[in-house]
């Protein structure tokens, strides 16, 4: 469960910092990459868009 808290820190105070720098009114896209970014940068592996199976 530890491990989990501090994965979910690491997402938040990632997402936070890329809405401190940029703010708002970008394109999702600029949003998606900085987010990439910073998420790298504090050591997690990071894949974009990935295709998952959803059963509806």
């Amino acid at each position: 469960m530890i491990y989990e808290k501090n994965l979910s820190d690491k997402i938040i105070d990632c997402a936070f910092e890329v809405h401190k720098t940029l703010d708002y009114g970008f394109l999702e896209k600029v949003y998606e990459n900085s987010l990439k970014y910073e998420l790298e940068n504090a050591g997690l592996q990071v894949e974009r868009q990935a295709v998952i199976q959803v059963v509806y």
